[in-house]
């Protein structure tokens, strides 16, 4: 499984097919939900939104008040009896501490756990490390199980072959010609299991990512891509480990009608801002 210049984050090797997700835009649009939305007018309109987002921000300052140890508060990750958590709201325990090399180690053995690391894998390997031999065959054998290692290291190895290299616009050992920043980095969105057992799970993450070569001569663009990517573990060695990966487009949202950054602007965010270490 490779990343390629369809768009998909990990590429054309994943599973095929797509679809459409549609938003409802605000009442008064053009009934086109591909539409810009319309901005609001007026002085009054820009004074009620900001006062609408001081109040959202002090309401949730308010909610997240708490006199107890920040260590040491609701670490199960379980919902306050109070109130229900809302089906999209971030859950989870606190960060696992252990790492191989920059993969995060020793997931809990229960659903939540599987989802991290599930996560955490995804953002491992739709990274720029795959497209280097050295640092491709450290990550898949970070996360591999033992009984699939030489087959997941072969196909991949097949995927991030010269030639496809050559196609995306890199050079031999998978790094970004002169004058250019290579850009490959996957944000998961959020997880679901659909298969648990104490042995094995079946997670699904849903991910945002980004790909392309930024600079002026550059004829591949960095452009943005959301597609799931469903990962088979097993518990193997007091961890979760990949057995196998496989790709979907989608769920996709209505793109917004932000302005496109240019290649310089995107090149300085990839180099200032850090991608993510643990997710979930």
């Amino acid at each position: 499984m490779s990343l390629g210049d369809d768009n998909d984050g990990f590429g054309g090797s994943g599973m095929g097919g797509s679809g459409q997700t549609r938003t409802r835009l605000p009442e008064g649009g053009t009934g086109d939900p591909y539409a810009p939305a319309r901005r609001p007018r007026g002085s009054r309109s820009l004074i009620t939104a900001v006062g609408v987002v001081v109040l959202l921000i002090a309401a949730i300052a308010f909610a997240n008040r708490g006199g107890g140890d920040p260590d040491t508060d609701n670490t199960s990750g379980s919902t306050p009896s109070s109130g229900k958590q809302a089906p999209t709201a971030a859950t989870g325990v606190r960060p696992v501490p252990g790492k191989n090399g920059t993969i995060p180690t020793g997931f809990a053995r229960d659903e939540q756990g599987a989802q991290s690391a599930a996560s955490n894998y995804a953002v491992a390997l739709g990274s720029d490390g795959m497209f280097n031999t050295e640092r491709r065959h450290d990550i898949v054998g970070a996360i591999a199980a033992p009984s699939t290692l030489d087959e997941l290291q072969a196909g991949f190895d097949a995927d991030y072959s010269q030639d496809f290299l050559k196609q995306i616009g890199l050079t031999p050992d998978g790094s970004a010609p002169a004058g250019a920043t290579f850009v490959s980095r996957t944000v998961p969105a959020g997880t679901k299991v659909t298969s648990y057992s104490a042995e094995t799970a079946d997670v699904d993450v849903w991910c945002v990512g980004l790909f392309g070569l930024t600079g002026e001569a550059s004829t591949k663009p960095v452009t943005n891509g959301w597609f799931t990517v469903t990962l088979k573990l097993a518990w193997s060695d007091s961890d979760w480990k990949v057995l196998s990966t496989t790709q979907k487009t989608g769920p996709t949202p209505v793109n917004g009608d932000n302005p496109v950054s240019g290649s310089e602007e995107i090149a300085d965010a990839v180099k200032e801002f850090g991608g993510f270490t643990y997710a979930r």
